[in-house]
């Protein structure tokens, strides 16, 4: 199976493409030559990743039954100095709020996101660390 997008310049240096039916826009900042009408390519990938995990830990807490109040993933990626400027590692803070959660079970559910199901995860694993950790609130 491949994947093919089509992407458009539309001025300055902003890029326009529609992607699952979904109109999507990439700019850079002002202080940069774009006009700030998206968010930045790379900023988008910590998007990927947290909204690939998220996906497969709803779905797997669903799954086991596992009732939360709230859920949320904060994505932290340490940026190089030097040109290209890219990530060169990555860390994930699942947090989960609710009465009487499993941390186990939780730990289990990041897992296999992480090390089975997550095609961003395995992808950024090639090349840089992810790491993870699980914080109750």
């Amino acid at each position: 199976m491949k994947h093919s997008l089509d992407v458009a310049w539309k001025g300055q240096m902003k890029f326009e493409t529609e992607l699952d039916g979904h109109q999507l826009i990439v700019d850079a900042k002002p202080e940069v030559g774009g006009q700030g009408a998206g968010p930045s390519p790379k900023k988008l990938l910590l998007l990927a990743l947290a909204g690939c995990t998220g996906m497969d830990v709803v779905s797997l807490l669903s799954k086991m039954r596992i009732e939360v109040e709230a859920f949320r993933i904060t994505v932290q990626a340490d940026v190089t100095e030097e040109h290209p400027k890219h990530y060169e590692a990555m860390h994930l803070l699942y947090h989960f709020k609710g009465k009487d959660l499993p941390l186990e079970k939780l730990q289990k559910i990041v897992t296999m996101s992480q090390d089975k199901y997550c095609g961003v995860a395995a992808t950024f694993k090639k090349g840089l660390p992810v790491t993870w950790e699980i914080v109750l609130e």
